[in-house]
């Protein structure tokens, strides 16, 4: 398949430099409401794309985000939730008539009903000259009519930006799989580094193995793709090289937000080198990879989307020297999982996190306690 991208620039202007402006994030933020028999509502800011700007605030990353969001208190409480990390709420973003809310009511039983009221509304796409780094994904770059402009953005992004992608699928709210594959395609021809989870791709891609899946993504135009895999770790590939990184134990309090800080801490990577065409060999490969596994193991030691700092990260890259068992793990199982809902505001017990990490289910993703 041809790669439909401009012209690679010279080998003397790739070299890995940081960059100036800022990155800019285009997708949805909502609230995730949990209702319990017996018990209060609880809510949570949510929403891929929104985590992905949160983690590169928190990663020290000029952020901004383009999202939809009501003038009202579930939109006012989001704004303020992604300000208090730095990141910029993009003024265009305030179009809804109400903020999107996606609602679990958990049963008696454990059994689960969902409602989704999330619109993804059309708007101007633009490409900013000053944007670094662009990341699109998940209901953003899928759901129309938005996702039309999202595409129209991604094929107007001047060269020198590098466009990050996450379809982080969500097949209830999804018109068609193959309408899905096309938009997955359309925006890989672009795209710098592709993350998916092995969820992800057995939806997209029934019946394809794992070599397979990144050979579809790599031919479609992808520089990079990261492919993560449960507890048997994660496959990050380029056209030159191809690596695995393990995974090891991890104490797990739940996993919300860990897909999505993989994806910020490599955006983060990507946001302050130039890795270019032909750059993506073996070393940087594992580098990319490690980090994404080092920045989700933490938030999955935290209760909900709660994504670190580089303080909180290996002092490797100048961050806080973290116990061995804190690294990789069961994080990379559910980096780019589908969204997991708190049942409630207690952390698992000290037995609950043992039996969690001690006993990965046949799937391959870790056994975790108290999530759904």
């Amino acid at each position: 398949m041809l790669r439909c991208r401009p012209d690679p620039p010279a080998a003397s202007s790739v070299s890995t430099r940081s960059r100036d402006g800022y990155a800019l994030v285009v997708g949805e933020a909502l609230i995730d409401i949990v209702e319990v028999d017996g018990q209060p509502s609880t809510e949570h800011v949510g929403g891929s794309p929104g985590n992905v700007a949160l983690g590169l605030g928190r990663l020290g990353v000029p952020v901004r985000l383009l999202t939809a969001l009501g003038r009202d208190d579930r939109g006012r409480n989001i704004s303020d939730h992604l300000r208090s990390s730095g990141v910029q709420i993009d003024p265009r973003s305030w179009t809804l008539a109400r903020t999107s809310t996606a609602r679990a009511r958990i049963g008696g039983d454990g059994s689960a009903a969902y409602e989704f009221d999330i619109e993804w509304p059309a708007f101007d796409a633009f490409a900013p000259p000053a944007a670094g780094l662009v990341h699109v994904g998940s209901l953003g770059a899928l759901v129309n009519p938005g996702a039309a402009d999202v595409l129209r953005l991604v094929r107007t992004l001047p060269p020198g930006a590098v466009l990050t992608f996450d379809p982080n699928i969500r097949p209830r709210l999804l018109s068609d799989r193959a309408t899905a594959t096309a938009q997955v395609s359309a925006i890989t021809q672009r795209a710098d580094f592709v993350k998916l989870s092995d969820e992800d791709a057995a939806w997209l891609y029934p019946g394809l193995d794992a070599d397979n899946v990144l050979d579809l993504l790599l031919d479609a135009g992808a520089r990079a793709v990261a492919l993560t895999r449960g507890s048997a770790g994660a496959e990050l590939a380029s056209p030159d090289a191809r690596v695995h990184v393990d995974a090891l134990p991890v104490h797990v309090t739940d996993t919300v937000g860990a897909g999505d800080s993989f994806m910020a801490a490599i955006a983060r990577e990507l946001f302050h080198e130039r890795v270019g065409p032909g750059e993506y060999d073996a070393d940087t490969l594992t580098r990319l990879g490690r980090r994404g596994a080092q920045a989700a193991a933490v938030t999955v030691t935290r209760v909900g989307a709660d994504l670190p700092r580089n303080a909180d990260l290996p002092s490797s890259a100048g961050g806080a020297t973290l116990p061995r068992r804190t690294f990789l793990a069961a994080a990379l199982a559910v980096a780019g999982a589908a969204t997991i809902w708190r049942l409630s505001d207690t952390p698992a017990s000290a037995s609950e996190r043992e039996e969690a990490t001690a006993a990965p289910d046949t799937s391959g993703h870790a056994s975790i306690v108290g999530v759904l």
